[in-house]
């Protein structure tokens, strides 16, 4: 197959504004005051000056190396501050690279932040026609397909209001409904469609999906969906610290993915929590088996039983109760809810969490927690740390066949 996309040596750097030094001494302050126009000159010039690596330069990408064929659906994954978003830019032409060399067949239409190259004074009608023609599309194509791309954005009612006007999701689905339509030979496509409904999710991968089997067109999709991720894409690419970690096919790249965050790296003294109770408890402690995952690789059997206890820290004076969520390949599997009310007592809130495992096929699952009030209100953090399932024979299933269960382990099948 064709080569439609090669990076080769790919790097990009820029240089981070530092919190200035300040003299602890009152004639420290007034000579820095005295010198300042001489060190702001001397700041000014060395803005643009990248020959000695100092704290101030930093790599968002770095040596990256990875070709694409024609037709491919390629999945960019990787945690936040990998370069994924830097990537994007730099192939859509819109950030030039520090070093190295792409090589781009075709035209390309991307999609990388809410709104880009809308106008907010003009209608969704007139944005279309505008942006349609940013992205290379001539007046008579954008013409016989201007009534398709306003179905598809579902804005019908609102297309000649201003865009000002808009909602965020009404943005996104009018941008990827342009860029969708263009036709291109390389669409590119951020996390953005988080932004959009469950139902506009759904379309737009479905397009995506579309315009890749039926058409042939390449597409590169970022996103922190593995579930999508997996379901869309054929290959897939795990950045980390600017470089291209892991690059083959979908399946290996996500078991990469989940096989490095086995152990909660940043403690879980750095662990925090998202929502409107999230300041009010702290994770103390997190044992699976009696054994902490903070300090050493969790490896279950498929066969067994398995124990999750949490402790919390709190000085909240609510009743709350503590959810355990399991994830796979960014799918939710199920929730566990601890069934205990637990008042303020005490300033530490234990939980227990007991299963077993036999349902559940060989490979990474991922842990969140979540705290749950009586008023409705929630805290939460999605990625507390991951273990592994190992299983005592081969397991050799097609989960986009037959599934992430093992139905089998709740229904008899028997044959007449």
């Amino acid at each position: 197959m064709i080569s439609v996309i090669k990076v080769q040596n790919l790097s990009k750097r820029y240089r981070l504004g530092l919190k200035e030094r300040k003299a602890e001494t009152l004639s420290g302050q007034i000579g820095s005051l005295i010198k300042s126009p001489w060190q702001n000159l001397k700041k000014l010039r060395d803005m643009s000056r990248f020959g000695i690596e100092d704290e101030s330069v930093f790599w968002a990408l770095k040596e990256l190396n990875f070709e694409v064929k024609e037709g491919e659906v390629l999945g960019i994954i990787g945690k936040n501050g990998a370069g994924k978003s830097t990537l994007l830019k730099i192939l859509s032409q819109i950030t030039e690279p520090t070093s190295g060399k792409i090589e781009i067949h075709g035209r390309v239409a991307s999609l990388l932040e809410v709104g880009t190259g809308f106008h907010p004074e003009l209608s969704g009608r007139e944005n279309i026609y505008m942006n349609g023609t940013i992205l290379g599309m001539t007046r008579r194509e954008i013409d016989s397909k201007l009534d398709e791309i306003i179905d598809f954005s579902g804005v019908e009612k609102f297309i000649d209001t201003a865009v000002k006007f808009y909602s965020s999701g009404m943005k996104v689905r009018l941008g990827f409904s342009v860029a969708a339509h263009l036709e291109p030979e390389i669409l590119i496509i951020d996390e953005v469609l988080a932004v959009g409904d469950f139902e506009f999710q759904k379309k737009c991968l479905g397009k995506m999906e579309d315009v890749s089997k039926n058409y042939g067109k390449t597409v590169l999709f970022v996103s922190h969906d593995l579930g999508a991720i997996s379901n869309l894409c054929t290959s897939g690419l795990l950045l980390e610290n600017g470089g291209g970690r892991y690059f083959s096919s979908i399946e290996n790249t996500i078991n990469q993915y989940s096989s490095q965050k086995r152990i909660g790296t940043d403690g879980v003294d750095n662990i925090h929590f998202d929502g409107p109770l999230g300041k009010g408890f702290k994770l103390v402690s997190v044992l699976v088996n009696k054994i902490s995952p903070f300090e050493q690789e969790i490896i279950l059997n498929r066969n067994e039983s398995v124990q999750f206890e949490t402790k919390f820290s709190t000085e909240e004076r609510i009743a709350v109760k503590v959810i355990l969520t399991i994830f796979k390949e960014g799918i939710k599997l199920f929730s566990c809810f601890d069934c205990i009310n637990h008042e303020k007592a005490k300033n530490e809130i234990t939980s227990l969490f007991r299963f077993n495992l036999n349902f559940l096929h060989q490979g990474y699952y991922s842990v969140a927690l979540g705290i749950h009030a009586k008023n409705d209100d929630w805290s939460w953090n999605d990625s507390i740390f991951s273990f592994e399932i190992l299983d005592d024979y081969t397991l050799n299933i097609d989960r986009r066949k037959f599934g992430l269960f093992d139905i089998q382990k709740f229904a008899k099948c028997e044959r007449k």
